[in-house]
């Protein structure tokens, strides 16, 4: 069996957690942050936690980082 390849770009936007949870950065954090309120815009610095439904569509573009 070949090794299979990993998604080199999904690599750079998720990361796993040691339970094996896929940790991402939120999005609309780029730019047009002046009518964002102060509160929405330290509630996106935190790193979101993906659900469930995606786990195993993005772990199939990381073949070897949820072993």
């Amino acid at each position: 069996m070949p090794k299979l390849k990993t998604n080199r770009s999904v690599a750079k936007r998720f990361k796993f957690t040691k339970k094996k949870k896929i940790k991402a950065s939120h999005a609309f954090r780029g730019h047009i942050l002046s009518k964002k309120s102060r509160r929405r815009k330290r509630g996106l610095r935190r790193s979101a936690i993906i659900d469930s439904t995606d786990y195993k569509r993005i772990s199939k573009l990381l073949p070897y980082g949820s072993k």
